[in-house]
């Protein structure tokens, strides 16, 4: 996968979070949400990109890790979402799983980062 094809694979991500959070009930559990969904759901693209413009292999790294923080914290709101239901699970599913891969990517990119930082002392 190219860096660009990574970078519309969080841009999608960011969109379809926006969707699900403008879906959400207006009560107070879902507005405290939403508010957290919105925030993290739509920065981990950004960070993400920051690492693509990275000073150092090290700024490199502590930009993923960034972005993979956001990441998991957008899995953890989806999840929740689900959960309490405020959102039907079946609509949820595909953010999940959709998070769940960037999540997977971001921390391999880390491992793999950081295993080439280690070769290179």
């Amino acid at each position: 996968m190219t860096q660009d094809e990574l970078s519309d694979r969080f841009l999608d991500f960011a969109v379809r979070v926006g969707k699900a959070v403008d879906a959400l009930p207006k009560s107070r559990l879902a507005r405290h949400v939403a508010g957290q969904l919105i925030r993290c759901g739509t920065a981990a693209g950004p960070n993400y990109e920051e690492a693509c413009a990275a000073e150092s292999r090290a700024d490199f790294i502590h930009k993923l890790l960034i972005a993979l923080k956001e990441m998991r914290e957008s899995r953890y709101w989806i999840r929740l979402i689900s959960k309490a239901p405020l959102l039907p699970q079946k609509r949820m599913m595909p953010l999940l799983d959709e998070s769940t891969q960037l999540c997977n990517i971001l921390g391999k990119s880390v491992v793999t980062a950081k295993s080439k930082t280690s070769r290179t002392r």
